[in-house]
């Protein structure tokens, strides 16, 4: 199983040159403001708040008090109702006529294999694309991504089975590997999104201090690096700190990528540790990357719901968490913005979820309560 090899540099004139190519084939999303959310964020955590059901009713000694301002960009209004179709437009685009031939193939049970088959239908003429996905994938997951067009070919859960199963298609029909996140060419298209929220932000009268991305594959997050390089714009990256689920930051701390992650946390698209090349980016590229629990996902997602009015999955969530919750985070923007603040962006990346699944999730408000109480005994 190989990926096309790729010289190209990975700089911001490569992302803009991306943006060119995928423009006219994505939705500019909007980006939304709030005077709540940011009056939440700059208040001190030790302070109970109204609407998240007192989701910081335990008291933090000396809790920051930041002055934060956001600028939310929704990815979760793009094609395929995430951030990944940016990716997938952009490596479709660079095919050679004989790659585009023979077809493309991934493996993937969410939004990469739906933005793949999106991008690879759309294009003219349409290039066959097969999407390995795991037997036990959400069911509605499947229907979209063949919906879209593609041929899907189950495999087993595990890394070696989906790989296997991809190169036993490749060898059938000698199809171009596009994977989901820890490519030149997905990386690029990735960062396009800061592009625009730079741009919109300037709009809106906020010119940008930080983004904040969620971080999985590390796709997103080293692409927006990349696309902030020599703007002054200082990127963080957020992950789900439960079982683990904060490789990317544990890696950074001891030095070396962590290359396995097992856990189950509700944020599950970001799940999948930092690639090879994501991480070596992210390494050199980022400020720093923060971690949330489950309950601060949860009352985020709340949040969201019922103040923004927007749907979003919990991986979208997980960098606002982190402005709201995180007090190394909240420290950082308190020293270095002082009476000013900043104006932090803030990418919700997707919004494939169902009404099911988000019942399911507020059933067990509880039982994350409990566990971020036995946090807090620790803080």
């Amino acid at each position: 199983m190989s990926a096309p090899v790729v010289d190209m540099p990975l700089t911001r004139a490569s992302v803009l040159e991306a943006h060119e190519r995928i423009k006219p084939h994505i939705h500019l999303t909007p980006t939304l403001t709030s005077r709540t959310l940011d009056a939440f964020a700059s208040t001190p955590r030790s302070t109970p708040l109204d609407g998240i059901a007192n989701a910081r009713e335990v008291t933090v000694d000396n809790a920051a008090s930041p002055k934060i301002k956001f600028v939310i960009k929704c990815e979760n209004l793009q094609k395929g109702g995430a951030f990944k179709i940016r990716g997938a437009t952009h490596a479709i685009s660079r095919l050679s006529a004989s790659q585009s031939s023979k077809g493309v193939i991934t493996h993937s049970s969410g939004n990469h294999a739906q933005a793949l088959s999106i991008a690879a239908g759309s294009h003219s003429p349409p290039i066959p694309c097969t999407v390995i996905m795991p037997t036990i994938s959400t069911p509605s997951k499947i229907a979209a991504t063949k919906g879209y067009g593609a041929n899907v070919v189950f495999s087993g859960s595990t890394a070696p089975e989906r790989e296997a199963k991809v190169s036993e298609e490749q060898a059938k029909t000698g199809a171009t590997l596009i994977p989901p996140y820890d490519h030149p060419w997905i990386l690029l298209g990735q960062g396009t999104v800061a592009l625009e929220l730079i741009q919109q932000a300037e709009e809106t009268g906020r010119k940008l201090d930080a983004i904040i991305a969620p971080c999985g594959g590390g796709g997103l997050l080293s692409g927006i690096a990349t696309a902030c390089e020599g703007t002054g714009i200082r990127v963080f990256g957020a992950e789900p700190r439960k079982d683990g689920a904060n490789d990317c930051q544990r890696g950074l701390k001891a030095g070396k990528r962590v290359e396995v992650v097992k856990t189950l946390t509700i944020a599950d698209g970001l799940r999948t540790p930092t690639g090879k090349i994501t991480y070596g980016i992210i390494e050199k590229k980022v400020e720093g990357v923060f971690s949330v629990t489950e309950w601060e996902i949860l009352q985020t997602v709340r949040l969201v719901l019922e103040r923004l009015k927007v749907v979003v999955e919990p991986s979208s969530v997980v960098p606002l968490a982190v402005a709201l919750f995180d007090e190394d985070f909240r420290r950082l923007v308190e020293k270095e913005g002082g009476e000013e603040g900043w104006n932090v962006g803030v990418v919700f990346s997707g919004g494939n979820t169902t009404v099911e699944m988000l019942g399911k999730l507020f059933a067990r408000e509880e039982e994350f309560k409990e566990e971020q109480a036995e946090a807090y005994k620790n803080v």
